[in-house]
Parts: C-alpha cells; sequence; structure tokens
C-alpha cells in the first residue's frame, strides 16, 4: 500500500537558523519558507536525491508545531510521509484494520498541494505518519 517515503518532517524553533546549517553546512539544496496558514506552520524543503527533508516552525499561537516543541525545545523529528496512490483506498484500508487516522478521516490538502492524512502515532511504534496521495 504506501509507496516510497515523500518527507521526514523536523520541527524546528528557528527555520531561517535551520535552512542556513543545511544549504551551508551540508551544501543541501533549500527551498525559500512558505507559510501554510491552514496548518499552522511554516515550511521549507531540503531537496535531496531520493527524499526530502521538511522543516516545520509554529505559526502562530495555536499551531500544532508549537505543542510539540514545548514538550522538545531543541526540536526533533515531528512525523515521516509516505506516499499512496489512492489515499481514500489506504484511509479505508487502515480503518478497516483498526488504524487511528487524525480529524475527521477527510484529507485536508498538505504542502505540496496534495491530499494528506495523519495517523495516530500509538499505532505506528510512537511514530506520527502522513500519508500523501502521490
Amino acid at each position: 500500500m504506501i509507496g516510497r517515503l515523500n518527507h521526514v518532517a523536523i520541527a524546528v524553533t528557528n527555520i531561517d537558523a535551520a535552512s542556513a546549517l543545511y544549504r551551508d553546512t551540508l551544501g543541501a539544496d533549500v527551498s525559500p519558507p512558505t507559510d501554510q496558514p491552514e496548518h499552522g506552520v511554516t515550511v521549507v524543503f531540503v531537496n535531496l536525491p531520493n527524499t526530502k527533508i521538511e522543516f516545520l516552525q509554529p505559526l502562530g499561537e495555536n499551531s500544532p508545531i508549537a505543542k510539540f516543541l514545548e514538550k522538545n525545545p531543541d526540536g526533533g523529528i515531528h512525523h515521516v510521509c509516505y506516499e499512496v496512490d489512492d489515499i481514500l483506498a489506504a484511509r479505508d484500508r487502515l480503518k478497516a484494520t483498526g488504524a487511528r487516522v487524525l480529524g475527521d478521516g477527510t484529507p485536508r490538502i498538505g504542502a505540496h498541494g496534495k491530499p494528506v492524512l495523519f495517523l495516530h502515532p500509538k499505532d505506528f511504534n510512537g511514530t506520527l505518519v502522513e500519508l500523501e496521495q502521490a
């Protein structure tokens, strides 16, 4: 069901510093910051040959990333994102096996402009999983 790894998301307190570290120290191709107000984050993508790293910085007081950073003030891995061919079929299959889809189960448009869903970390070895339609 799952396809390739789309990205690993890292929550950061300073997206400019994180971008500079990867760009200047590691020589990475780093996108400009983009605000995603519907998700409460500012995002930057580090483009790698086989996948991406996504930096997430809180945007606004109600950002889910702000809550994550309260518990993890140094930042850290927030979630992994896998591609699926059909997000609705993947959702239905997962729910049938007892996996919990966060929210009301309706896909939302993610940072890449494609439908996404999140799966409860307690169902996936303590890891928040994002599914993105390929």
